[in-house]
């Protein structure tokens, strides 16, 4: 059983949880994620940890409710109990000097992307990261992006916010005007295959995300 220590509400259906799990916090890397099930006979939910605290003993995850298992974890408040967290999991990201990298990141993929970018600019890059979602509202993590980025680009498909587009767009005018080492993109599948496509034409290395097939939790894969 691990405790929600805090919760907080990025938009309408995605929030933010901070969730006691002192060994996860301690061990964990950027990429990894945990398996978390709430109710005995619950779903195992492959989520990314978007960060931790390793005096508070706690880890970050951003949920957004789309079926049955992620809602019945953000209708949880702070001080209520989660079945299992498990992790961490996966392969953590491979992280060095590239050089200059592009990050992207749409919707909630933002979140699992934020300890890269932090890990990335750790280690001497230059980051520039795309954040992209359908409106203003669905734009997270923006301060904490700008904090560990030497530049962020912010798309939304209405144009609310930044500038009107798609992610493809903003990560192709950086690869236009400067040499890019490295992209990574962590978003919905349909965004990560044509940031792939894209950067395969300027024939840029590129790693994504596929923690959400992961389900077993037990190396099977």
């Amino acid at each position: 059983m691990n405790k929600i220590i805090s919760k907080e509400r990025f938009s309408e259906k995605v929030f933010k949880f901070e969730i006691e799990a002192p060994l996860i916090a301690k061990s964990r890397k950027a990429g990894h994620f945990v398996i978390v099930r709430v109710g005995e006979k619950g779903e195992r939910m492959p989520l990314t940890i978007a960060g931790s605290d390793v005096k508070k003993g706690t880890i970050t995850l951003v949920v957004q409710e789309v079926g049955l298992s992620s809602t019945r974890l953000c209708e949880l408040n702070e001080g209520d109990y989660i079945t299992d967290v498990v992790g961490p999991l996966g392969q953590a990201t491979h992280i060095e000097k590239f050089g200059t990298v592009v990050c992207a990141g749409g919707g909630v993929g933002v979140a699992p992307m934020l300890p890269i970018v932090q890990a990335l600019k750790a280690a001497g890059n230059r980051v520039i990261t795309v954040l992209a979602g359908r409106n203003k509202d669905l734009i997270i993590l923006e301060k904490e992006m700008r904090e560990s980025s030497d530049e962020v680009i912010i798309m939304t498909d209405n144009g609310s916010y930044g500038r009107k587009g798609l992610v493809t767009e903003g990560v192709e005018e950086v690869i236009k005007r400067e040499k890019v080492d490295k992209c990574f993109a962590i978003g919905p599948a349909i965004m990560m295959k044509f940031v792939c496509l894209l950067t395969k034409k300027y024939e840029i290395p590129t790693d994504v995300s596929l923690n959400t097939i992961m389900v077993d939790g037990t190396g099977m894969c």
